[in-house]
């Protein structure tokens, strides 16, 4: 017999959770929140470690209904995941409209003051749920609006454009993109013949790439990610007029990312780096924002903006010719409970609108608006995943849909149909007057019909020279050899040799550069050079953001001053950041003190965790340095001057261009590997304040990346 008790709190694998009931979901409805184990019927359960037999060592009994109803869920624990986006991460937050977009939407949740729940998944596209982080990628964002005049989706990336024109080329470019077919490999990554082949063919897919290629693909973290919704869309306010518009989320910690090399150690040490980094920023009370924008164009018949097609998804609107307009503030305030129930399950679709808010003619849009019903009804089993609480509507639903799996609303009435006259016409067709979604009456053109595109799509290299001739020398440098990189991963010479010359049509310099790396000729442009005028918008380099929620490692050992740790650990907490202890073994230092707890040790610290390192001087090694231990420790033995693993860790993160900062004699432990006090991010000080607060300046910038002059 069990005995009456209070289930304990839930709990996360690295710590306790709020407790905070997904969206839409009633407490009192949720899973394994009683006293007692039932069946999925509420029968209660007395044993559920032993099937039901015939004597201790009989036969099991077919009769055994628990037996049965608990391995047949488990059975069918998994359900289809997503054919592209499916390595996911996910939050639950808030809108608040600024009121700025009433003059050109009628939508409600942009007025001045509003507070909307939200739901925002990011994700990787080309890898499957168990794949890395940090591959080179286009990242999804993806944010759901619980409206009260109905849900609204905004169904973007983190990449202003797309590689196709036209959805019906859409799973071309996936099953380019996605392994081979006869070994499946390579997983999440477009280092691979058929990717190539298919973008050098196609060359609709420069610019995307080539966005690809830059360090928008390797993102420093989800919170530090611009959120796109692609393509353009269509605004109506109050009264009727229109505008056509394009979607920003700006981040308010800037736009940062990995270099290479980070992000390929972070796949073997942290495969789950992002979206570990997404939960503890939250659990930590550094709740990540970003403003939602608009840049806003006329609603003419060509749909046309300064020579740029708004229908055309590969092109993007520089924001010197449109400014991004500010409307609303999103703030991600709390994690999922439960990963299957909320990140898994949610289903988003371009066609969730709410009144104030059009599609447009976009190819690619129009297909989608398919697309996404069609796999949810594919992926959750049925047509009602709509009812599964992360999706449910804030708004009421009065729908006549009927039955279907998964069916769980309680529908009353004799007359699912309209119009009727037993239900006494119920439920009534509502007017403009009542908030109603009616689409725009734009006029459609005569026409044949055809399997063409204007003419207006087919430049394909403009933007992408736009793209290159904005980036900063430093960028250039990276963009170069990601090429580089995911080329010589190629085998077969025909595509190396295509896509060179796709990049030859872009600039000279970055065609001979990848050319010189791939040991090929640099081949000659196919067509004149653009002239554009740089877009600094589209630089990620050269500002000033907020450090918060950043990690700093704060290396010691037992002989360091330990009230200068602790001073360092409160400041970095004070600039809001992260603080992590490194110390050559676990446990406490000063235990007979104040205890300041352990958290990496030399031997399991990697540099990548950490966007800045401070020294507490010049230490000693660890007794375990030595590399049949540790192999990272080379073939130094105990004791020698300086532990091997710290020498890593200053070295990389000093290759990685981060912020190195030391009080108390830690000049001599950077000398020893090899760098300088005087350059470039490098922030020692007095004493622990005045370190920590020069490694805060420094992180100001990102990282140090003066301190490699670019070649390019």
């Amino acid at each position: 017999m069990g005995t009456e008790h209070t289930p304990a709190e839930p709990q996360s694998g690295e710590g306790a959770l709020p407790g905070k009931p997904p969206t839409g979901t009633d407490r009192t409805r949720t899973a394994q929140g009683g006293a007692y184990l039932t069946t999925a019927q509420g029968a209660r359960l007395p044993d559920t470690d032993h099937s039901l037999k015939a004597g201790a060592r009989g036969p099991v009994l077919l009769q055994d209904h628990h037996l049965r109803e608990k391995i047949t869920h488990f059975d069918h624990e998994r359900i289809p995941e997503r054919v592209v986006h499916a390595r996911g991460a996910a939050a639950h937050g808030v809108f608040k409209g600024y009121g700025t977009a009433r003059a050109v939407s009628k939508a409600g949740f942009l007025a001045e003051g509003v507070e909307t729940p939200v739901f925002v998944r990011f994700s990787t596209v080309l890898g499957s749920r168990g794949s890395a982080d940090t591959v080179r990628d286009t990242r999804g964002f993806a944010t759901k609006f619980y409206t009260n005049e109905g849900t609204f989706d905004l169904v973007g990336n983190n990449i202003p454009v797309f590689f196709i024109q036209d959805a019906v080329k859409f799973p071309d470019i996936i099953h380019a993109g996605k392994p081979h077919p006869d070994r499946d490999i390579p997983q999440a990554q477009s280092a691979h013949d058929t990717f190539w082949d298919f973008v050098s063919l196609h060359t609709e897919a420069t610019h995307h790439t080539l966005w690809n290629m830059s360090d928008r693909g390797i993102p420093r973290s989800l919170r530090m990610m611009e959120g796109f919704g692609v393509h353009t869309f269509r605004l109506v306010d109050a009264h009727d007029e229109s505008v056509l518009v394009k979607f920003h989320w700006k981040p308010k910690l800037g736009v940062h990312s990995l270099v290479w090399e980070e992000a390929q150690l972070i796949c073997g040490m942290d495969p789950d780096f992002h979206r570990r980094d997404l939960f503890d920023a939250i659990e930590s009370g550094a709740f990540p924002e970003w403003e939602l924008g608009i840049q806003v164009f006329p609603d003419t018949e060509d749909q046309m903006f300064e020579g740029i097609d708004l229908l055309d998804p590969t092109k993007l609107v520089p924001e010197e010719l449109a400014p991004v307009q500010l409307i609303g503030l999103m703030t991600l305030n709390a994690n999922t409970e439960n990963y299957f129930a909320e990140t898994e399950q949610v289903a988003f679709h371009p066609g969730h609108l709410v009144p104030g808010i059009d599609v447009t003619d976009d190819p690619l849009l129009a297909g989608r608006l398919f697309s996404y019903l069609d796999t949810q009804i594919s992926r959750l089993g049925g047509p009602n995943f709509g009812q599964i609480p992360i999706n449910r509507p804030h708004a009421p639903v009065n729908d006549m849909l009927r039955d279907g799996m998964h069916q769980s609303a309680v529908h009353t009435g004799v007359a699912p149909y309209h119009p009727n006259s037993l239900d006494g016409g119920c439920p009534f067709l509502a007017g403009a007057d009542t908030s109603a979604f009616t689409e725009t009456p734009v006029k459609v053109p005569a026409a044949s019909k055809v399997r063409e595109a204007p003419t207006s799509f087919c430049d394909h290299f403009t933007q992408p020279r736009l793209f290159w001739l904005s980036m900063t020398p430093t960028e250039r440098e990276h963009i170069i050899a990601a090429y580089t990189f995911e080329l010589n991963k190629c085998q077969e010479q025909a595509v190396k040799e295509r896509t060179l010359s796709v990049l030859a049509n872009i600039d000279p310099h970055l065609c001979a550069e990848v050319a010189t790396g791939l040991g090929l000729p640099a081949p000659a442009a196919t067509m004149p050079l653009v002239a554009c005028d740089p877009s600094p918008a589209l630089s990620q380099l050269g500002g000033t953001w907020p450090t918060d929620g950043r990690v700093v490692g704060i290396i010691t050992d037992p002989t360091a001053d330990p009230g200068g740790v602790r001073t360092a650990r409160r400041a970095v907490l004070d600039a809001g950041m992260v603080p992590l202890v490194i110390a050559p073994t676990g446990g406490t230092l000063d235990p007979d003190g104040d205890p300041i707890a352990i958290q990496r040790t030399f031997a399991t610290a990697r540099s990548v965790e950490f966007d800045a390192l401070l020294l507490s001087g010049d230490l000693e090694a660890g007794v375990d340095a030595y590399g049949a231990r540790d192999a990272k420790a080379g073939t130094a033995r105990p004791p020698q001057a300086a532990d091997p693993r710290v020498l890593l860790l200053l070295t990389e993160a000093y290759r990685h261009g981060k912020a190195v900062g030391g009080w108390n004699g830690a000049r001599q432990l950077l000398e020893t590997a090899g760098i300088g006090a005087a350059e470039p991010g490098i922030a020692l000080g007095e004493d622990a304040t005045a370190a920590v607060g020069a490694v805060v300046a420094a992180l100001a910038g990102h990282r140090a990346w003066d301190r490699f002059p670019p070649a390019a």
